[in-house]
């Protein structure tokens, strides 16, 4: 096996299949549905064996993915998916993905990938730039804003614990001084998720009243304390609002509390002169939760949690060995939990890298046009525009609720396009999230005529 694998490691040909098989779904991914179809479904069934006892023809191995995988993949890449928030990515920065892969770095440390540290320094640079945080802020590249949230929090519950004299680090929580959580009404479940793994129990939070469209009503925050972590959003995962950061940062500020912000998609829109208004204030918080393959169309797994107190992201965070080699340069790992990592931060870098700050800019802006298009549309073929549209999320009903199940079924069947379902105030919606670069003004049209096609549909 082994002098098979070198073998193999020298030659080009299951590389060059690869890439014939990768060009062939790139050519095909911005024509074809968005969701599979059901016999491309059916035939993942061939999947579906025994572990063999010797070892495969690694040729049959990629034909087979490309055969029966390719067509039962989601054209996430594509410009007429609008599920779950979910972005493209750029071909050049799929271009150095790819060669990221080949080089397979642990990007723990320094002396583990020198290449990986200089690539997260300079990410993390222009990042604190583009955002407009302060200087020192610091960032861990995680696999998600999930993640990025747990580390964002995990910094607050040691910070303000030590405030209080108390290690969490060695004393754990058991006997420490309580500590309150005021969220908004509709904060996303990735916060209480977080909450629920550091021990500050999702169901002791404070749930601070929103309006109609789930931002955070700073006339009816709680008193808040030195002991006090708020969570803030930017960008509500329904209606994409954004709570009022500047004045509850400086509440939150005056009482000495910490202040997280989830921006998972929307904190981006500080990167725009046109959507900056939006995070007023943003950078008056102490921690910031984004991810990079939504806004910004990096590929998945590329999430990054943001501190502005160094040493409280590095205490709760940091593992001690005597085979762990810190330098003097950039070790990864200290910002984040994990000390396997790949080199996520190659693709940030790269996306920043060909956008450059108005590339970002005009990204942001398209989103947001497109998504206005989306509900002017819409609204003029006779559907229900149920949010405000401040940044690229569209909430969209029929009639009835029966009719706005129905014709969302009948939709995502169809494949044309794809969004998710949500309930907004206890009514079914067809929740739209314009998050690819990929999107044109066709893309929509095409888009909205799948909508009404699948009403009709449902109206029989």
């Amino acid at each position: 096996m082994q002098a098979k694998m070198l073998r193999l490691a020298q030659e080009r040909d299951l590389f060059e299949q690869a890439k014939s098989y990768a060009y062939d779904y790139m050519a095909r991914a911005f024509k074809r549905n968005v969701f599979p179809s059901e016999a491309a479904l059916k035939n993942l069934s061939v999947f579906d064996e025994p572990l063999t006892e010797l070892p495969g023809d690694p040729a049959e191995m990629l034909r087979m993915l490309h055969e029966y995988g390719s067509p039962a993949a989601v054209t996430s890449t594509g410009g007429r998916y609008f599920g779950f928030v979910v972005g493209s990515v750029f071909p050049p920065v799929m271009a150095a993905k790819w060669l990221g892969d080949v080089w397979d770095q642990l990007t723990a440390l320094y002396v583990s990938s020198p290449i990986m540290a200089k690539l997260e320094a300079v990410s993390e640079k222009w990042l604190v730039e583009l955002f407009g945080l302060p200087p020192q802020t610091v960032a861990g590249f995680v696999s998600g804003s999930s993640m990025a949230i747990v580390c964002g929090l995990a910094a607050a519950r040691y910070e303000l614990l030590k405030r209080a004299g108390w290690d969490v680090n060695a004393q754990g929580l058991f006997g420490a001084p309580p500590i309150r959580v005021v969220v908004g009404a509709e904060a996303h479940s990735t916060v209480f998720k977080a909450l629920a793994l550091l021990g500050l129990g999702k169901e002791r939070v404070e749930l601070a009243p929103v309006d109609e469209q789930g931002r955070m009503l700073v006339s009816q925050l709680p008193k808040l304390d030195s002991n006090t972590l708020v969570i803030l959003q930017a960008g509500n995962v329904n209606s994409g609002s954004f709570d009022p950061l500047d004045e509850l940062c400086d509440k939150a500020n005056a009482a000495g509390a910490w202040v997280h912000v989830d921006g998972a998609f929307g904190l981006w829109a500080a990167a725009s002169a046109n959507q900056r208004h939006l995070t007023r204030g943003l950078e008056k918080a102490d921690s910031w939760s984004v991810d990079a393959h939504k806004t910004l169309n990096t590929p998945y797994d590329s999430g990054i949690a943001l501190c502005k107190h160094r040493d409280a992201l590095v205490s709760a965070l940091q593992a001690t060995g005597a085979y762990i080699l810190y330098s003097e340069n950039r070790d990864g790992m200290l910002y984040t939990p994990e000390m396997s990592r790949r080199g996520r931060s190659l693709e940030i870098w790269a996306t920043l890298k060909i956008l450059g700050k108005s590339g970002v800019e005009e990204l942001v802006d398209g989103l947001c046009q497109r998504a206005r298009q989306f509900a002017d549309q819409m609204r003029a073929q006779g559907f229900r525009v149920l949010n405000e549209v401040v940044f690229n999320q569209v909430l969209i009903a029929c009639d009835t609720p029966e009719e706005t199940t129905s014709t969302l079924q009948k939709l995502q069947r169809a494949g044309e396009c794809w969004c998710g379902a949500g309930n907004w105030h206890n009514t079914p919606v067809m929740r739209v999230s314009v998050c690819s670069w990929a999107t044109t003004a066709e893309d929509i049209d095409r888009s909205v005529a799948a909508f009404v096609k699948a009403r009709e549909e449902a109206q029989g």
